[in-house]
């Protein structure tokens, strides 16, 4: 939940197309891992295009506490001394991870490696998120791991790690891999972690580019690396854009007839733009073009245009994880489209920022979309003529970032409306508001 002062976005209707270019804040999984690897390498990192949101400054602050050397060397640009693997180091006071549940659960796995206690806090919003999914294979890895009351924060993480792991998730989870693969590195032997489906990879695709040998089988389900094999070379990075912030003005484009959008220099990360393919299947016109590369990652222009017709889709289960951060703006996609799409295997989103499988059964609903769950499967049944609806009422963020955006672009789509709770956008992409009104959207932002 952020902490800025209580906000609420006036969005009037679009009456005109997206036009224009946008470069979109740095994506926040590259970056926090850029962060976390810089500081447990060999040396000097740079890493540029930092996105200016709380999600990163977090793990920012949180390294610092613990002795990390982070130095500001030009407009956006840092340089980050390394304390090498296993030299990170408990500082005075608890490690604050502010809303950023990637922050806690990446750096328990990178403590891990080493001497001493940390201790974990966050806002009231993270320390009721759930940690036993890391607590439970850092154990059996050696560590001593405690989560709060409930399981969530305070998480308090003892380490050294003293053996290699062979691990089965029950769930497809980046940050539970990634922490255990974390540990990994100073651990004796092979690690391996295995899921029922493939996660976000840039953990993986980081390491091998920092020279550490990452192995990967079954489709993206297996993955291992052997501990104590190195050291981990210096980063020089600018930070691709962030995929899932563009997911919000790509919708949007595809949804106002005349819209013509080009996002530059974004993430291109198959497993990241997931949600493109489905927007195609939905019969929008996006793609990804011109592709370069930033420490094992591929980068893309992406366009987007007026769509003229949406029609449902069925996401099956084994694709969800991939496209969990979009379910809310492919949800208001949904509700445009002809036919009943379908979510499924979406519980995961019951314990995000929010209960969001509710959140967006109810931000729907303001809207007059009639939307369930039955069990863990989400129901949008669209309305193909939304735009003409009159204007709506408020919509609740419930302070989180992506159903704020989510409604800013329902509400935009349709007859406009009121965001209630609009500050929290500012956890991953504080210029939103601008970047959209710069492309045409009527916003205004008041205080509550």
């Amino acid at each position: 939940m952020s902490s800025s002062p209580a906000q609420r976005l006036k969005v009037e209707p679009a009456q005109a197309p997206l036009h224009g270019e946008l470069r979109l804040p740095g994506d926040k999984s590259i970056a926090h891992r850029a962060l976390i690897l810089a500081a447990l390498a060999t040396g000097e990192s740079t890493v540029a295009g930092l996105p200016d949101g709380e999600d990163v400054a977090s793990t920012r602050r949180v390294l610092q506490g613990m002795g990390v050397e982070i130095l500001e060397d030009g407009p956006g640009v840092l340089r980050i001394e390394g304390v090498e693997i296993g030299g990170l180091r408990p500082g005075p006071a608890p490690l604050d991870c502010g809303n950023s549940g990637t922050s806690v659960r990446l750096l328990a796995g990178a403590v891990a490696q080493g001497e001493g206690t940390f201790v974990f806090t966050g806002d009231v919003s993270l320390s009721r998120r759930p940690m036993e999914r890391i607590a439970a294979p850092l154990r059996a890895m050696g560590v001593q791991v405690e989560p709060g009351p409930g399981g969530g924060l305070p998480l308090q993480v003892s380490g050294p790690v003293r053996q290699a792991l062979d691990h089965t998730c029950p769930v497809a989870s980046a940050q539970v891999k990634s922490a255990v693969l974390l540990a990994g590195l100073a651990a004796p032997g092979r690690t391996i972690f295995r899921a029922p489906a493939a996660s976000r990879n840039h953990t993986e695709r980081m390491l091998r580019s920092m020279g550490w040998p990452v192995e990967e089988s079954e489709e993206g389900r297996v993955v291992s690396l052997v501990g104590q094999a190195g050291i981990l070379r210096p980063l020089d990075l600018k930070v691709p854009g962030d995929p899932s912030s563009a997911a919000f003005h790509l919708v949007a484009a595809s949804l106002l007839p005349g819209s013509e959008l080009n996002l530059e220099g974004v993430l291109a990360n198959r497993g990241r733009l997931s949600f493109l393919d489905w927007l195609v299947r939905m019969g929008a016109p996006v793609e990804a073009r011109n592709e370069s590369d930033a420490a094992g990652e591929p980068v893309a222009t992406l366009r987007a245009s007026f769509a003229g017709g949406l029609s449902a889709v069925e996401i099956h289960a084994g694709a969800l994880p991939s496209v969990i951060d979009e379910v809310p703006i492919l949800a208001v996609a949904a509700a445009h489209a002809e036919g009943t799409t379908v979510f499924r295997g979406a519980g995961e989103l019951r314990h995000k920022e929010s209960d969001r499988l509710q959140a967006v059964i109810d931000l729907l609903g303001t809207a007059g979309i009639a939307a369930h769950a039955e069990g863990d499967d989400l129901f949008v049944e669209g309305e193909p003529g939304l735009r003409e609806r009159a204007p709506t009422g408020t919509y609740e963020a419930r302070g989180d970032h992506r159903l704020a955006m989510a409604a800013t672009v329902l509400a935009l789509t349709t007859g406009g409306g009121e965001v209630s709770g609009a500050e929290s956008i500012a956890v991953s992409y504080p210029a939103f508001v601008s970047d959209l009104s710069r492309l045409g959207a009527q916003l205004e932002a008041h205080g509550s």
